[in-house]
């Protein structure tokens, strides 16, 4: 897991935000889409009010209604600004030709790399259709399960990009792989993940064993377990993956985040105020299907849980933060 003692530098605190934490804490309005999937060609299971995509070959544990896919997009929005603006970190050069985006979600990624590289093909694949249907002309979206044999030519892309897909594969080693013998040679890819464990910048905070956030990330550890699928990334597994597959240059950069408006720098106030939005929409998504089903906890017991949690990861005073993993690896040159 990702311990805070891995980032020591302690993010500055808005003091404003704490002095009106007593006020304003609970009574805060908050953004929550209504909207509904109605197209018939979709084959979603339904849990609790929550849609789920049916896939006779993969089986994952997110929703994909429309409260998810909203919260896809604002976490596509604090993403992008804690890499800096930047959509990406790996060293592709200014000419990308074909750019693959594994697990593409709503396709905002893959948008976003389309408008960037108007020359470039770019494609999006995923296991559920919500994509939208007015794209870049130089982008394509088709369904597909990255756990299945890849039918792309090898050597084809310059970029294949992948991310939040914890809890969703099989075999990391063998997908890796895949990556490598469809990347063209010199060719890069990247992977993104968070970490289950969240940490406090308070140091009044103590996150023990006791402590909600602890508790949270080893529920999401033992599902990982039941399933065959991990939800942790930093244990050093994802560059082990990359060198056997044969990669080089494989690099990780580990990102802290506020996880909520309590910093006192205006830019990091901002992202997270963005991460805030994103985990009151995404956290009673998050468990339904994981600690309800796959853990067998009744839908009493994961709304005790849910509002523990959120609780927890609002309230000022706690000085939230999260901690977002960048990998990113070099197919070489000479490989054949």
């Amino acid at each position: 897991m990702c311990a805070p003692d891995n980032n020591p530098n302690l993010i500055e605190a808005d003091p404003s935000v704490e002095d009106d934490a007593d006020s304003s804490f609970d009574s805060e309005s908050r953004i929550e889409s209504t909207a509904s999937l109605t197209s018939s060609i979709l084959d979603y299971r339904k849990i609790h009010g929550r849609t789920y995509q049916s896939s006779k070959t993969t089986e994952y544990w997110a929703p994909n209604d429309e409260k998810h896919l909203e919260a896809f997009d604002i976490a596509h929005t604090w993403m992008t600004m804690m890499m800096d603006d930047e959509l990406y970190l790996a060293p592709i050069g200014d000419n990308p030709q074909r750019i693959l985006d594994v697990g593409t979600g709503t396709g905002i990624w893959a948008i976003d790399m389309a408008d960037k590289f108007p020359s470039a093909e770019v494609l999006g694949t995923d296991i559920s259709p919500t994509q939208p249907s007015w794209v870049p002309p130089n982008l394509q979206f088709q369904i597909d399960d990255a756990q299945l044999d890849w039918t792309f030519p090898e050597n084809h892309f310059d970029f294949i990009h992948l991310r939040y897909l914890q809890g969703a594969i099989d075999d990391w080693p063998r997908l890796y792989s895949q990556i490598y013998k469809h990347l063209k040679p010199g060719g890069w890819f990247q992977h993104l993940e968070p970490c289950l464990e969240m940490g406090s910048d308070n140091p009044d905070v103590a996150v023990d064993k006791d402590h909600i956030f602890t508790k949270w990330a080893e529920l999401f550890t033992e599902v990982g377990k039941k399933i065959g699928r991990t939800f942790e990334f930093n244990d050093g597994s994802v560059q082990e993956n990359a060198a056997k597959a044969g990669f080089i240059n494989i690099t990780h950069k580990s990102f802290k985040i506020p996880v909520s408006a309590w910093p006192k720098d205006k830019k990091l106030k901002n992202l997270g105020a963005f991460v805030d939005l994103y985990m009151d929409i995404s956290l009673d998504g998050f468990v339904i299907f994981p600690i309800g089903q796959i853990l067998g906890w009744s839908l009493e017991e994961i709304q005790a849980l849910v509002a523990k949690m959120r609780y927890a990861v609002r309230n000022p005073k706690h000085r939230t933060t999260g901690f977002i993993q960048v990998f990113y690896a070099q197919k070489p040159l000479d490989a054949e």
